[in-house]
């Protein structure tokens, strides 16, 4: 922030009041002569407050100083205002830095987002410098893409230049495997895997959709992760948090039609519908 506005930060020491002896004096010059005029005063606004703060900070730089003879406006006017420089035209802007690796769709998560990267830099790790309006990604020090900030969760940010010409070359995992795994599983959780897939605008922005799901398989077995995939079909919602609550909450072992015993939604225009969250869904680490 000191370099982008062409200032110094210099520290004062600790128990060392001397240090900012300046600093020190202003506190005392306010308390003395615009709290202490003000404090048997009632104001009823913040813009009445300011407006009495005002009038009593400039009756204080319009005191001479009794030293020299002169005001403190004064000295302002002779000495420091020629010496000030004009204001950068942007804003700083913080940055907050996070260091995650990239993924197998070579984008990288950043608060509950994807951002893409090169794919050549698949696997490594990277520096991120986030602010109010971009997302700047770094490898050893040097940017090697920049994105929009996304709000909400779930969203991806890709740059066809990011991608490679042919996937199967440089990938470990193509469309085809995911779904010949999942074929593994049975028909529905191929199907699911599918359904994932071709609702991205890009097939590779949902391998990790499907990678979770294969987590899901070895920590609850192929039968479980089975029935959670059709359970997960039957309500139209293709992801991997669907797929994830099922199983925790253990509602793949019921009959499958027991759904049709619950109430139906009724029409209106304030209720989104499940069809809403299916492409929203939280993306798993």
């Amino acid at each position: 922030m000191a370099t982008h506005y062409g200032a110094v930060v210099i520290p004062a020491r600790v128990r060392r009041p001397k240090d900012k002896s300046k600093v020190e004096l202003s506190v005392l010059l306010a308390q003395r002569w615009i709290l202490a005029v003000l404090r048997n005063r009632i104001f009823f606004s913040i813009e009445e407050l300011n407006a009495a703060i005002r009038a009593e900070l400039d009756r204080l730089n319009d005191r001479p100083l009794q030293k020299l003879g002169v005001s403190r406006r004064q000295l302002f006017e002779q000495l420091d205002r020629p010496a000030l420089k004009p204001l950068p035209p942007s804003r700083y802007e913080k940055g907050v830095w996070s260091y995650p690796r990239v993924n197998i769709d070579y984008h990288v998560a950043v608060e509950d987002n994807l951002y893409s990267v090169p794919f050549q830099l698949l696997k490594e790790p990277m520096e991120v410098r986030t602010t109010a309006t971009t997302v700047e990604i770094f490898f050893k020090s040097k940017r090697v893409a920049s994105h929009q900030r996304l709000r909400g969760k779930g969203r991806y940010a890709t740059n066809p230049d990011h991608m490679p010409a042919s996937h199967r070359a440089y990938l470990e995992w193509t469309p085809s495997r995911l779904i010949d795994w999942a074929r593994k599983s049975g028909p529905h959780t191929a199907e699911l895997v599918t359904h994932i897939l071709e609702t991205r605008t890009h097939p590779e922005q949902g391998y990790r959709s499907c990678l979770g799901l294969m987590r899901l398989g070895k920590k609850h077995g192929d039968d479980r992760l089975e029935a959670a995939s059709r359970r997960a079909l039957h309500l139209g919602a293709y992801s991997y948090r669907t797929v994830k609550n099922i199983l925790s909450a253990g509602t793949d072992r019921l009959p499958l039609e027991e759904e049709t015993s619950t109430p139906a939604t009724p029409p209106h225009e304030n209720i989104r519908g499940a069809a809403y969250y299916t492409t929203q869904e939280e993306i798993p680490c």
